[in-house]
């Protein structure tokens, strides 16, 4: 195979597609336990008015509604309007009165009032300067109010006994989104990012999913959601070919060949970062 050659027009590299907000769905299903102890250790509570950032299908800002409950109030923001459009049907859908969306940039929309927290899932890793996005959102807040992020980090993932189409299926990932200028591995950025925007240094964790074959299935099948929405750009680059992955048959191959090989997996890690605006 040539050697794979960057993108000279980085954008979101996961694209817009009804299958990549169906995934966004899934995921969030994934990771909605650990994304709600990041909020409520941060300090995201009742009666609070939040600015979800980066709002895909809606639901952080879902999650942010249930805890700031009816005495609070979400505003879910997102550059593309399909994007506002389905979490805006999703919140009629569940009859949500405390949450409304709208399109654009928010760190350059003005609001009617300012926030008690600013909150967003997988978002600074994909600005070429986070600092300066960080720097903008936190006018929105009151004094002492909340910035609260939890981003991703794939420095640690394998397979142990190894599974190759796992491993290979990583580094896929890995080379697509770097040859985009997209890592997708934050922890090493996060703390930087808070402290050249003139924040206090912030408070941070990290959850790393571990799970045995029987336990891995639904990170392996996200995994696979991940490499078809990333496919027609994993292509165009050159990190693999369409027979190379044969999609129709990845995600049976991937488990299969974890559960044949007993292999333990190591997945992505969650990376929470938060910091109140003195």
């Amino acid at each position: 195979m040539a050697k794979p050659k960057g993108d000279a027009n980085p954008s979101y590299v996961l694209g817009h597609s009804a299958h990549e907000l169906a995934r966004l769905r899934a995921q969030a299903r994934f990771l909605e336990r650990v994304t709600r102890q990041f909020l409520r250790e941060a300090g995201v509570k009742k009666g609070m008015h939040v600015l979800d950032v980066g709002s895909g299908a809606g639901d952080v800002a879902f999650l942010a509604a249930a805890l700031v409950g009816e005495a609070g109030g979400v505003v879910g923001t997102d550059r593309v309007g399909n994007a506002v459009a389905a979490a805006t049907l999703a919140a009629r859908r569940r009859g949500l009165r405390n949450v409304r969306f709208r399109e654009g940039d928010p760190a350059e929309l003005t609001f009617r009032r300012r926030f008690d927290a600013v909150i967003g899932r997988y978002v600074l890793l994909f600005q070429a300067d986070p600092s300066a996005m960080l720097r903008g959102l936190a006018r929105h807040l009151v004094e002492g109010g909340l910035l609260v992020f939890h981003e991703p980090d794939w420095t640690f993932v394998r397979a142990f006994p190894p599974a190759p189409l796992y491993d290979r299926a990583c580094r896929w990932i890995a080379d697509t989104t770097r040859l985009c200028a997209q890592s997708w591995s934050f922890l090493d950025r996060a703390h930087t990012a808070f402290v050249a925007a003139d924040l206090p240094p912030p408070t941070m964790r990290m959850h790393t999913f571990v799970a045995s074959a029987a336990h891995a299935r639904e990170w392996l099948l996200g995994v696979g959601d991940i490499v078809e929405s990333l496919l027609p750009t994993m292509v165009r680059l050159g990190v693999a070919t369409a027979d190379e992955v044969d999609l129709e048959t990845f995600r049976d191959r991937l488990l299969a060949e974890v559960a044949s090989n007993g292999s333990v997996i190591v997945g992505r890690s969650e990376v929470g970062i938060w910091t109140s605006v003195r």
